[in-house]
Formats: structure tokens, C-alpha cells, sequence
């Protein structure tokens, strides 16, 4: 059996960019993914924490140590410039790799650069 497990996030990165006119996705600094272990392309889960929106969409790789976190197409309306959103890849394991998973948990500050927590 296969369940479905928390992998990796994203915590409270701030909303950098909203562009309503691109075909959809979010776009992620390269640092931020490699930190995480979150890949291009890969399906996520978007939490705002200022307006409690959850969606889905995938990840677009960003300039790397930009801090750009921009929301595209119709998730664009999902946000506000500078709100706080937390960004969640999960895995599928068997019981037993679920058991000795440990999730990756990015912490940033105000610029959406890596802190340690």
C-alpha cells in the first residue's frame, strides 16, 4: 500500500509577482528548490496564509537567489503582492518508508532568502 506524505515546503515565502497573463503555474527561486528537493514541473500544493486560498499548480524553476516567488495565469488571482504563502510538494511512500520519513521544511525571511530555524 501507498500513502500519500508530506515531503517538502516552502514556509511563509512572500508573493513577489502575480502575472495574470501567463498560461499558469508558480515560479520558484532556483536557490529555494534546491534547498527544498521540490523539482521543476512538479505538482504543488499553494496555502495563503493572509486570504486561506488552497490550489494546486506546478513549479516553474525562477532565477536563482532572486527571491522571486511569482504566481501565474489564474492562480495570479489567488494572491496579493507581499502575501505570505506556504508551498507543499508531497510523495507517495509505502507504509514503511512513511514511517522513517522526515519532511524538508524551508524557513525564509522578508526577501525570501534561506534562514536556519
Amino acid at each position: 500500500m501507498f500513502v500519500h506524505v508530506f515531503r517538502a515546503k516552502l514556509h511563509r515565502v512572500v508573493v513577489t509577482e502575480a502575472n495574470l497573463n501567463y498560461m499558469g503555474s508558480i515560479t520558484i527561486d532556483e536557490d529555494l528548490l534546491d534547498a527544498s528537493g521540490i523539482l521543476p514541473n512538479e505538482k504543488v500544493q499553494i496555502v495563503n496564509i493572509n486570504n486561506g486560498e488552497r490550489f494546486e499548480t506546478y513549479v516553474i524553476k525562477g532565477e536563482r537567489g532572486s527571491g522571486q516567488i511569482c504566481l501565474n495565469g489564474p492562480a495570479a488571482r489567488k494572491v496579493q503582492l507581499g502575501d505570505k504563502i506556504i508551498v507543499i510538494a508531497y510523495g507517495m511512500m509505502t507504509l514503511e518508508e512513511a514511517k522513517n520519513h522526515t519532511p524538508v521544511a524551508i524557513y525564509v525571511n522578508e526577501s525570501n532568502q534561506q534562514v536556519k530555524q
